[in-house]
């Protein structure tokens, strides 16, 4: 083995897909903020001295490693042993620093479910994206998505988790959670809200909204007369779409037009869930209970907002 083998100095090097992503994931996250976001409710050493906690930020960047990757804790302290790109990420040096074990990590996302901190972090991105000016205020889409749940009785109860449940969608059962959430009209992410799976689209309704937006786009699923009068109760212009009801003839030609003139708007909110599943490879939760899956989501979320808007951010960076 030569030494440039053995200390990375390669002859020719080549930019992968994962330094890429994450060379523009360390530029747009505001990491002093978050870190003094989270700082208060960090532990410190005690005053006779003692093991002193793992540094905040190499902490918060692996944590930001786990959702990115789909990694269990197990999995990232692992991963940190084996890829040398995730440990430059966070910077760790083996030669003077220790690798956090899963306990570590473990703790340290326990801690920010604790402290509500996965919604800070969430509101934290959303002032830094309306400070560069990049959010839309000409209206709100709304969508919601199936998250699976592992639906096993292997474990100790044998009991499946009791907060979530199944539901239908067309002739296939789910058994999971459904994440609800209100995007601007390019995508992005404003509000979130985490149900068991067979809570009603239109019943979160009223939690994604503020009740400011001047149009609000939905699919099929917000067709009931509650969401109608709730919209045109706060002055809101109604574009969701329509059912077509049994037996109906009358207007179905400007049934389908109005539709498919929502639909070609509405179609920008699946982005997100595009990113989280597809990009971020979350399909099935990993923790039981909707509290911890949900801080896991709004986590997410947060950072799907900033990857869908890391070129201009990075733009705006230079």
């Amino acid at each position: 083995m030569t030494f440039a083998e053995n200390a990375g100095l390669e002859r020719r090097h080549k930019e992968t897909k994962r330094e890429r992503f994450l060379r523009e994931m360390d530029q747009v996250v505001p990491w002093q903020r978050l870190v003094a976001l989270i700082e208060p409710c960090y532990p410190k050493a005690g005053p006779c001295g003692g093991r002193k906690p793992m540094p905040l930020e190499q902490m918060l960047r692996i944590h930001f490693l786990q959702q990115w990757y789909a990694y269990s804790d197990p999995g990232m302290e692992e991963a940190l042993h084996e890829i040398p790109l995730l440990r430059s990420f966070a910077g760790i040096d083996t030669g003077r620093d220790l690798i956090p074990d899963e306990s570590t990590i473990l703790r340290f996302r326990r801690l920010l479910e604790k402290h509500g901190l996965a919604q800070k972090i969430f509101a934290e991105v959303q002032e830094l994206l309306e400070a560069a000016h990049l959010i839309l205020q000409e209206g709100k889409m709304v969508d919601a998505t199936l998250i699976h749940a592992p639906s096993s009785t292997k474990n100790r109860d044998h009991k499946r988790d009791p907060e979530m449940h199944q539901t239908k969608k067309g002739n296939q059962w789910y058994f999971g959670m459904k994440a609800h959430v209100a995007t601007d009209t390019q995508g992005l992410v404003q509000s979130v809200e985490v149900t068991a799976a067979n809570v009603p689209d239109h019943q979160v309704l009223e939690d994604l909204l503020t009740g400011d937006e001047p149009v609000v786009l939905g699919d099929r699923g917000y067709d009931y007369p509650q969401v109608h009068e709730c919209l045109k109760g706060h002055g809101i212009q109604d574009a969701v779409a329509r059912r077509r009801y049994p037996g109906q003839q009358k207007g179905l030609q400007a049934l389908q037009r109005f539709n498919r003139s929502v639909a070609r708007l509405r179609a920008r909110g699946e982005h997100a869930f595009r990113v989280l599943k597809c990009q971020f490879g979350f399909r099935k939760t990993r923790y039981r209970g909707l509290t911890k899956n949900g801080a896991q989501l709004t986590t997410l979320f947060a950072l799907v907002n900033l990857y869908m808007k890391r070129r201009e951010l990075c733009w705006l960076k230079a």
